[in-house]
């Protein structure tokens, strides 16, 4: 028996997959929005979370690493994802995921996934093909994104300085070069093109 934990922050949607994954004899499903999930997934220990990548409350990536830990077997990690904002497929393949499903896919490839992912195998739809080639071109490194990500929860740059344990000078530098990589007008324009894209 496979137990997966299935992270859907919409109810009404969660509710009706989740019943629906429950006809299957070699699955036990269990639920839960993005609130509740990490502790849902410490409680239950399933084999499988198979997670939405979008967020009710939030345009962040969620929190994959509080869901399923780099380092342990399990549970192992598979996102219900579409190609339309590839930053995200980069980031959950860097906390871990086997699994990539298109949310526009039909529902059999889901169980087909879970299936494959906990025999710890890799499963990705090939629609989102692209949205790894595009994810692969993320332009921004890991401070820069830091930077950026301190700056859409509205932190002035001499807190993201201090944050960061940086100059001022060093801040605007960095913020320079987020509007220039990503094509922004301005540190607004470079926030919202990175949301779309799934960088932050």
């Amino acid at each position: 028996m496979i137990r997966v934990l299935l992270v859907h922050d919409v109810c009404l949607v969660r509710s009706v997959m989740a019943q629906w994954l429950r006809c299957e004899p070699d699955l036990t499903v269990f639920d839960a929005p993005w609130r509740g999930a990490p502790g849902s997934a410490r409680s239950l220990r399933p084999d499988v979370c198979a997670a939405d990548l979008e967020r009710v409350d939030s345009y962040e990536m969620p929190p994959l690493g509080e869901l399923c830990p780099r380092g342990g077997t399990e549970p192992r990690l598979l996102v219900l994802a579409t190609g339309r904002r590839p930053g995200l497929l980069r980031r959950a393949f860097d906390a871990g995921a086997l699994g990539y499903v298109d949310k526009e896919s039909p529902p059999e490839r889901l169980v087909s996934a879970i299936r494959r992912v906990s025999e710890g195998e890799r499963f990705v739809d090939d629609s989102l093909g692209f949205g790894f080639l595009k994810a692969a071109r993320m332009p921004l490194t890991r401070r820069e994104l830091s930077v950026l990500s301190l700056a859409a929860e509205g932190a002035s740059v001499a807190e993201i300085a201090r944050s960061l344990h940086l100059s001022n000078g060093t801040v605007r530098n960095y913020m320079a070069a987020i509007t220039r990589k990503t094509g922004a007008r301005n540190r607004v324009d470079a926030i919202r093109i990175s949301q779309g894209e799934g960088w932050l």
